[in-house]
C-alpha cells in the first residue's frame, strides 16, 4: 500500500490578506459639491466615493474646506449645488434617514454641561430611539470603553477637553452607526486621550463601520487609513486607496504624498536673520 502524500501547509502570513469588495451602494457619493458664503466658494466642485468599510482620512491645509464638506454630507449645510448620497440614501429627499444611519462628532462640540456623562449618553440613545435599559446599558459600556466610568455621574461642565472629546464619540456611537463622520478627533487633547481614540477607531474599523475623518495628524491617518482625500481651496486634488495614490505619485509616505499633491511647506529651510 503506497505511503500518504503529506501536503505542506504554509504558515499565516503577516501580511494583510486583499480586502474584499463591499457589496452594495458606496457609504459616501457625492458629485460636483458647491456651497459659497457670500462670493467665496469654501466647496468648489467636489466629487468623492467612499466604499463601504472604508477609513477614509479627508486632509487638507487649514481653511480648504474640510468642516465645510463634513457639514454638508452630514446636512447641517445645504448643498448650493451638486448632490450628495449616504449609505445609498440622497441626503436631500431623505435627510431624517440619512442622520438616523450615521454618527458625527464635530471639531467644536456642544454638549449638554448640565447633564452628567452618563444622563448625556443616555439621552442620545433615547433620541435615537433606543428604550431606556437599553440605553442604559450601552451608555455603561461607552463609558468604560472610553476610561470615563469613574466620571459618569458629575456634570459634563467639569470635565477636561479630551473627556468631552471622548464623550461626544460615545454618543455619536450609542446607536451602533453604519457611517461615522470625526472633524479633528485628535485636536488639542493629551497623549492619554488621544491613546483612548486611536484604539477605539482601530476596533470601529475592525468591525466593518465606515469612517470619514479629518486630521491634520498624518501620522495617525498614515496607521489607520485605507483610502485618502485631499481637498485644497475647495477643490479636490486626489482621492482613493492610499496605496494606489503612493504608487501613482510615486510616493513612499503618506505625507510624502500629501507634500506632493499640496506643497512643501514655505518654512522649509528657513532662515532667521536674528539669529547667528
Amino acid at each position: 500500500m503506497p505511503e500518504p502524500t503529506v501536503v505542506a501547509v504554509p504558515e499565516p502570513s503577516d501580511a494583510a490578506a486583499p480586502s474584499p469588495q463591499p457589496a452594495g451602494p458606496p457609504a459616501i457619493r457625492c458629485e460636483s459639491l458647491v456651497k459659497r458664503f457670500g462670493t467665496f466658494a469654501a466647496v468648489d466642485g467636489l466629487s468623492l466615493e467612499v466604499p463601504q468599510g472604508a477609513f477614509y482620512a479627508f486632509l487638507g491645509p487649514n481653511g480648504a474646506g474640510k468642516s465645510t464638506t463634513i457639514a454638508m454630507l452630514t446636512g447641517i449645510y445645504g448643498a448650493d449645488a451638486g448632490r450628495v448620497e449616504v449609505l445609498g440614501k440622497d441626503l436631500q429627499r431623505d435627510p431624517l434617514g440619512v442622520k438616523a444611519s450615521i454618527g458625527v462628532v464635530f471639531e467644536e462640540l456642544a454638549l449638554f454641561e448640565r447633564l452628567t456623562g452618563m444622563q448625556y449618553l443616555v439621552f442620545c440613545g433615547r433620541m435615537y430611539g433606543l428604550k431606556g435599559a437599553e440605553a442604559t446599558r450601552r451608555a455603561q459600556e461607552l463609558l468604560e470603553l472610553v476610561e470615563l466610568s469613574f466620571k459618569s455621574d458629575e456634570l459634563i461642565a467639569d470635565y477636561s477637553k479630551g473627556m468631552r472629546r471622548k464623550l461626544a464619540i460615545a454618543a455619536a456611537l450609542i446607536h451602533a452607526p453604519q457611517l461615522i463622520f470625526l472633524d479633528e478627533p485628535f485636536e488639542g487633547i493629551d497623549v492619554l486621550a488621544s491613546a483612548v481614540i486611536r484604539e477605539l477607531l482601530k476596533e470601529l474599523k475592525r468591525n466593518g463601520t465606515t469612517i470619514f475623518m479629518t486630521t491634520h495628524v498624518l501620522e495617525i491617518a498614515e496607521k489607520l487609513a485605507t483610502h485618502i482625500g485631499v481637498i485644497v481651496a475647495g477643490k479636490m486634488r486626489a482621492s482613493g486607496p492610499v496605496r494606489e495614490l503612493q504608487t501613482e505619485h510615486g510616493a513612499h509616505t503618506l505625507e510624502g504624498l500629501f507634500q506632493t499633491l499640496v506643497g512643501a511647506p514655505k518654512a522649509a529651510g528657513v532662515r532667521l536673520s536674528f539669529y547667528g
